[in-house]
């Protein structure tokens, strides 16, 4: 297709969506007027997305003095999907397959469409599955803005991944090895040989070890799975080191700067959009350095098991969402 061609789209598309914060209960579906593209977006046919524990945090109202209010509210960031309407000079075209990391803080994935700026969005090779690149987004570059642009990572570094086998976790071990570091990956027993499949050097089991008592020392803790503190890992980081974490709390906030001027600092970090680092996924991907562990599959109509299989612990790497053929 030339570039300035659109397809024909209705006015209304299903969306799940919640109208009040709450348990998983309160995600529903709802037919809804379909986002207008504004100069500078496109607007993608949803064939995928998939769920991470931001996006059952911010429904229960955990995070609701971050958020400005408004409902209804259609969750979920990670899209893959088709271009059916973009500008006629811009980089896509209709018809191209893409992924994005929407940039809008209340999110809009769960629905039959959805807009996404430009600069937040990258093609995906014929090779890749909308299920695989909807597990990317999100998990893919917080572990990669994590390691490289937080914690400062280079070649022959001592790494350890603190829940190596979930969603992030998954992305950090492969990340980190594409740097030619030393990984060390924290998780439960039953998930050593995955780990060790990811690419990982040596294993704690969380359950016998502690890692924070270890002998061994790191230049960079990545806390994936938000379980274990500053205070808690600032005995086994090398002087210099780094400790990064996901945890997007106030306490986190204050570590971050409580210890920034400190020779071993923490940082809480919350992954921005941008498709420069979807395209590295994507090529570390294709150069079969990342590969890509679907947990479960859902279609967005079952979002609240989703959710539920989110909040009760994924075993290994993502839960992903697709679009069931009619409708949501």
């Amino acid at each position: 297709m030339n570039h300035s061609e659109t397809v024909e789209t209705p006015e209304t598309m299903n969306a799940m969506v919640y109208e009040d914060y709450g348990d998983a209960s309160v995600l529903h579906q709802r037919e809804v007027p379909i986002p207008e593209r504004l100069p500078g977006q496109v607007l993608i046919d949803v064939r995928a997305s998939s769920v991470n524990p931001i996006d059952y945090r911010i429904r229960s109202g955990e995070l609701k003095g971050l958020l400005p209010g408004g409902f209804p509210r259609i969750p979920g960031y990670d899209v893959a999907g088709v271009i059916v309407d973009c500008a006629g000079d811009g980089p896509f075209a209709v018809g191209d397959r893409v992924v994005a990391f929407l940039d809008t803080m209340r999110g809009g994935a769960c629905a039959d469409f959805a807009v996404a700026a430009i600069d937040v969005t990258a093609a995906i090779p014929d090779s890749m599955s909308f299920n695989e690149a909807a597990a990317i987004p999100l998990a893919g570059t917080t572990a990669l803005q994590s390691l490289r642009d937080h914690g400062g990572i280079a070649k022959g570094k001592q790494v350890l991944i603190n829940g190596a086998s979930g969603g992030v976790g998954m992305f950090a071990v492969q990340i980190a090895k594409s740097f030619d570091c030393h990984v060390d990956a924290v998780a439960s027993g039953d998930n050593e040989e995955y780990c060790r499949s990811l690419g990982a050097d040596h294993f704690y089991n969380y359950e016998t070890t502690d890692f924070t008592t270890s002998s061994e020392r790191w230049d960079l803790i990545f806390d994936a799975a938000g379980k274990s503190g500053y205070w808690d890992v600032k005995q086994v980081l090398k002087e210099g080191g780094r400790y990064v974490s996901t945890e997007p709390d106030v306490k986190g906030m204050l570590m971050t700067l409580v210890t920034w001027p400190l020779s071993k600092s923490g940082t809480v970090m919350l992954a921005k959009p941008n498709a420069d680092d979807l395209r590295t996924l994507i090529a570390l991907h294709q150069k079969g350095q990342l590969q890509i562990t679907i947990d479960a599959i859902y279609p967005f109509s079952q979002l609240s098991q989703a959710h539920q299989h989110v909040e009760n612990g994924v075993e290994r790497g993502k839960v992903v969402l697709t679009a069931d053929g009619s409708g949501l």
